[in-house]
């Protein structure tokens, strides 16, 4: 689950960084930042169903403040 997690932040912070990069390039003239924007916002919200999922499944345990 660790593995997952961690690939999923890395496809997050990769689409951030390609649209960075895209505005930068671009300079406002075309919409692939929009469309790498747009592909952070599906990571994310995969992300937080996936970690829901897992828990409900039993996968992950919260642990709490010790």
């Amino acid at each position: 689950m660790k593995i997952i997690v961690a690939i999923a932040f890395l496809l997050i912070i990769g689409s951030l960084a390609s649209a960075l990069l895209f505005m930068m390039r671009d300079k406002g003239k075309s919409n692939r930042t929009v469309y790498a924007l747009t592909l952070r916002v599906g990571f994310s919200v995969l992300l937080f169903i996936l970690l829901l999922l897992a828990y409900k499944f039993g996968l992950i345990q919260p642990t709490g403040i010790h």
